[in-house]
């Protein structure tokens, strides 16, 4: 029987070798990709066909792509993988090359993928298209975003020191504001990254988590978290969640950023943790989009 890393590796093959045109194969007729940190919002395909159109006129015609390092994680639901990969991305364009982050939720059954919600970093795929201009136009004209229900905190949270307690602990404590308390949610020696935000520290100390959510707090932001889904892997100390927070800046901005963070968790405590951020929408929203498509170019 075709497993989710199958079809995973079948998708990753088929991207490498450029064979854009057989890989809406490896779709369920009904399927749907989602694109949560699309720009200037998330982008959503339903059915084969528009999945087909996406890779044959889209993708295939502006880079090509070649993924490593792939780190695939199983969980607890056998339908369900997440994988964490790199993309060495040459635009046809340019001739210019560069590395990304990608990670993907996919969801199979019956051998074909009927589910996948796919985070790229188009900032930096945007950059070596020469395409970053482009990015300010699309948020100035961007639409409204889409009114989303806030789900009130869960009326019981799960142990303090599970996985999936010390991941609630983090995203709701990032809404409450409890800025001080969380870089104790973390291991003294630690190793945090944004993979979607250039120029970014790794950050190894709490004094570096310190200063990190300190910066959080400076910035006022209003925050809720809604669509917090967790993903259990098979190995016990890892943990991936998906959520989005929803809310305003200081200045009453509006933004809505869709995340998913991929950690592990020893005694309670985070050792490591990616943090696969919608770092574009905070950017534009706070009017610092021109600043932080300099520091892509650096």
């Amino acid at each position: 029987m075709t497993t989710p890393r199958d079809l995973f590796d079948q998708l990753s093959s088929g991207i490498t070798d450029g064979r854009f045109a057989d890989l809406a194969q490896l779709y369920a007729e009904d399927t749907v990709v989602e694109h949560p940190t699309a720009v200037p919002r998330p982008g959503r395909m339903e059915g084969r066909a528009a999945v087909h159109d996406r890779f044959v006129s889209g993708l295939g015609q502006t880079l090509r792509l070649k993924r490593h390092d792939v780190t695939v994680h199983e969980t607890a639901d056998p339908e369900v993988i997440v994988a964490e990969y790199q993309y060495t991305a040459e635009s046809r364009k340019t001739g210019r090359t560069t590395e990304t982050a990608n990670i993907q939720v996919l969801r199979a059954r019956d051998g074909l993928l009927t589910h996948t919600r796919d985070y790229h970093d188009y900032l930096r795929l945007a950059a070596v298209q020469d395409a970053t201009a482009g990015l300010v136009e699309a948020y100035a004209q961007a639409p409204a975003y889409e009114s989303r229900p806030i789900a009130p905190h869960p009326a019981e949270l799960f142990p303090p020191n599970s996985r999936e307690g010390v991941f609630q602990r983090v995203v709701f404590g990032v809404a409450d504001g409890r800025w001080s308390e969380l870089p104790d949610l973390y291991a003294a020696k630690t190793d945090v990254r944004h993979p979607f935000l250039p120029g970014a520290p790794v950050l190894r100390t709490r004094d570096d988590l310190r200063t990190h959510f300190a910066a959080g707090a400076a910035a006022a932001f209003r925050i809720e978290v809604t669509d917090l889904v967790l993903h259990l892997s098979t190995d016990p100390e890892v943990i991936i969640g998906e959520s989005t927070y929803v809310g305003e800046t200081s200045s009453g901005t509006p933004f809505q950023a869709n995340n998913i963070f991929a950690m592990r968790i020893q005694d309670g405590q985070i050792v490591e943790s990616r943090d696969y951020g919608d770092h574009l929408a905070l950017a534009a929203a706070t009017g610092r989009l021109p600043e932080l498509i300099a520091r892509v170019a650096e």
